[in-house]
């Protein structure tokens, strides 16, 4: 990978052998490493049998997880939140494997349309829940740094299994729990 990013380099005008590029193709093979670990990421592992049976029966929601991914026609950055909510049936998820799942996702190249519909379907198939919403709104480095240079424009998907998509007060009060503010 740091032999492409010399030549990358070397094909946009730079001088990869100067002093502030030299160690460029290090750092950025270490940051795709990374931007990319969802491929190599075991869901398993992250789950790692936080799976509780309980009685639980009303929305659990999961609001404002912080997303980062790079988009897979420009490889530039998205970023922004993702709400996830879903009615148990019997069985409910630790907490914190639910941003760990978006994360996974997140990390690999990405159209958000697809990242939402992942995020949704692989909860929808650990948990089998009543129902699952998930919402993300993010802002798109290919809109804002090129093509149509919007710096303002925020994308929204949402993606809605069983009840959510079903029944129109579920999906009302998912929304309505994502608009509320902070704490």
């Amino acid at each position: 990978m740091e032999a492409l990013i010399r030549e990358l380099l070397a094909k946009i005008g730079e001088d990869p052998t100067r002093e502030g590029l030299i160690n460029t193709p290090g750092r950025v093979a270490a940051a795709y490493e990374y931007f990319s670990e969802g491929y190599r990421a075991d869901l398993n592992e992250i789950v790692n049998g936080a799976i509780f049976q309980e009685n639980y029966d009303e929305m659990v929601l999961v609001k404002n997880i912080d997303i980062f991914s790079l988009c897979e026609h420009h490889l530039l950055p998205f970023y922004g939140v993702c709400h996830v909510g879903y009615i148990p049936d019997g069985k409910i998820i630790g907490l914190s494997k639910i941003p760990r799942i978006v994360e996974v996702f997140a990390k690999r190249l990405q159209i958000q349309e697809r990242l939402t519909d992942q995020i949704a379907e692989t909860i929808e198939n650990i948990l089998n829940p009543k129902g699952i919403g998930v919402v993300i709104s993010a802002r798109h480095l290919c809109m804002i740094m090129r093509g149509v240079k919007k710096q303002n424009t925020v994308v929204t998907t949402s993606s809605m299994l069983g009840c959510f998509k079903s029944d129109q007060r579920t999906r009302a009060e998912f929304l309505s729990l994502i608009n509320q503010t902070q704490m």
